[in-house]
């Protein structure tokens, strides 16, 4: 069964929930919001289908989570232009 080790990083499901609602970018606050719902009893199946998203994703965050805590959930940019009127 998937598990969201939130004990590990001394987080609860109500600090995923806090920390998906005052995040900046809606990708961070999907995958914090896909780990809450997992830790309130939905399955990977379950939240892909609501989301639009492959249950495996939903797994590889998950897992990342697991591994490397709330950090590595956080959108960042990574390539291609720069959005309009932030070029230099």
């Amino acid at each position: 069964m998937l598990k969201v080790e939130c004990d590990r990083w001394n987080q609860s499901s109500s600090i995923l929930r806090q920390e998906a609602l005052k995040a900046n970018h809606a990708r961070t606050r999907e995958r914090l919001m896909a780990l809450y719902e997992i830790c309130n009893g939905k399955s990977a199946t379950q939240v892909g289908r609501e989301t639009g998203r492959n249950p495996q994703t939903i797994m590889e965050w998950v897992h990342s989570y697991n591994i490397s805590g709330i950090e590595v959930l956080r959108y960042q940019h990574t390539g291609g232009h720069p959005p309009q009127g932030k070029r230099i």
